[in-house]
């Protein structure tokens, strides 16, 4: 199993709660209005994972991005690696998928070789791109991450079009503003490097638009604000498939839920922190943490220490029609993340309909309204998180008409129709404005040279004022 992240769990502050203003709101288009940028496009998009790869939510956004981008009339190119049992290239969806076979000398992708399987995968990645624009050409670059910065650049200055990067989220944010080692700081870097070279960024909430200008210091101007999507329709299951996931999980008690990957930004160790309160408040209370990571070993020993043996079920990742069902069958849905830019499991669970306890952290904050359409509470505070949970479990009708707002605003604002038209004007943003960006940066450099960035010590975010 990989995980991104390394490094001990120094910081212990709560996050600042980043409340939406009228431009941290994602900035969707409406559906019936005019669309800017609408002019057809030829995209070269770079991620470092794609289906049937998936190792987290990037994955599943480029795909949705990309069909989306597809159905709307644009060319779409999709560059990823290959995996046992894939196609090297095909066309699925109306995308274009080339996927770039591992060299012979491999690394594993682990931490502790991350950095080498990175550069190693970007060889590939990079001669699987340039034979795609043998039969292609493109307007636009659009790169999915670090970890094909190397691929993304190269590209940019081979072809001399604009690069479009979006910035799903940071190093420094996932340690909570720390750099632990010198692998982290090198991560942090990189992120620095693709930001700055690209003509535009794209980030999911305008608290990454604030973390972005502060750990890179990007012009805001550069920064779109354009929200994950959902498909509300993939999270919609029978009755009876409700019925089956509350007979296997509720008992005759309420039932809460989490679902995500079990690693330490996601909070879920003061989910468990917070049970014993709501055992208390709610004799039979049944809770379901969905999913599987290198964090699972630590919370199952919470588990037992705090005797919940019979209160949690982790049954690992759930497939098909199972999540959907069991998010569906909830009392309540639980979203504690220390660290979360956007938070696209809280939209899936909302268009599942269950009523939402979030934590007020990033996008999370601009995502849910407070009793409105769902609950908030502090990070790090499970005292906090259990009163949430709580408000919700005691009144069935209140929590039912939050969790009908919150299906209602995942329709209206987050369908990957209107996440495609505002990504195209990006992409027309970044064309029109590629020529002087260009000529600003060659001045630049002539000027300067090329500057590496300063990576300061100790909590990046906290010296930002993010904290």
């Amino acid at each position: 199993m990989t995980t991104l992240r390394v490094g001990g769990r120094t910081a212990t502050a709560p996050d600042r709660v980043h409340r939406p203003t009228l431009t941290s709101r994602p900035q969707v288009p409406s559906s019936s209005g005019p669309v800017a940028g609408s002019q057809t496009r030829r995209i070269l998009m770079l991620s470092w994972e794609y289906p049937p790869v998936l190792v987290g939510g990037l994955g599943r956004h480029v795909h949705a991005l990309s069909v989306a981008l597809a159905t709307a009339g644009h060319h779409v190119t999709v560059v990823t690696r290959h995996t046992d049992g894939a196609p090297h290239e095909e066309y699925l969806d109306g995308v274009r998928i080339l996927r770039a076979p591992e060299d012979p000398v491999t690394f594993p992708l682990t931490t502790t070789s991350l950095l080498a399987w990175t550069m190693a995968f970007n060889h590939t990645l990079t001669r699987t791109a340039l034979r795609a624009t043998t039969t292609d050409t493109y307007d636009v670059i659009h790169a999915h991450d670090w970890l094909v910065a190397h691929t993304a650049l190269t590209l940019r200055d081979h072809l001399d079009i604009p690069l479009v990067t979006t910035i799903h989220a940071t190093e420094a944010g996932r340690h909570q503003g720390w750099l632990p080692d010198d692998m982290n700081r090198t991560i942090h870097g990189v992120e620095h490097w693709l930001s700055n070279e690209s003509t535009r960024a794209i980030v999911c909430s305008g608290y990454m638009r604030d973390e972005v200008a502060a750990l890179f210091g990007v012009p805001a101007g550069r920064v779109d604000v354009v929200a994950n999507g959902v498909e509300p329709h993939r999270w919609r299951v029978p009755a009876s498939a409700v019925a089956q996931a509350r007979a296997r999980f509720a008992g005759n008690g309420p039932l809460v839920t989490f679902a995500g990957r079990l690693v330490y930004e996601k909070g879920v160790q003061h989910l468990v922190a917070g049970l014993p309160r709501l055992r208390e408040r709610h004799p039979g209370l049944r809770a379901v943490v969905v999913g599987d990571g290198p964090y699972r070993g630590e919370l199952e020993a919470e588990v037992h220490r705090l005797g919940l043996a019979d209160t949690v079920s982790l049954p690992g990742f759930l497939g098909g029609a199972d999540l959907p069902s069991v998010i569906a069958a909830s009392d309540c849905f639980v979203v504690p993340s220390i660290y979360e830019p956007f938070g696209m499991v809280a939209l899936e669970a909302a268009a599942a309909g269950a009523p939402l306890a979030v934590s007020e952290t990033g996008g999370l904050a601009e995502i849910v309204e407070p009793g409105v359409t769902g609950m908030t509470f502090r990070p790090h505070d499970p005292d906090a998180l259990a009163d949430a949970v709580h408000t919700l479990l005691c009144d069935a009708e209140r929590a039912r008409t939050l969790a009908r707002r919150a299906r209602a605003m995942v329709q209206e604002r987050y369908g990957w129709a209107a996440i495609a038209s505002r990504t195209a004007s990006t992409y027309a943003s970044a064309i029109a404005q590629g020529p002087t960006f260009t000529a600003e940066r060659a001045a630049h450099q002539m000027t300067h040279g090329r500057m590496l960035p300063t990576i300061p010590t100790g909590n990046l975010l906290a010296a930002a004022g993010l904290r």
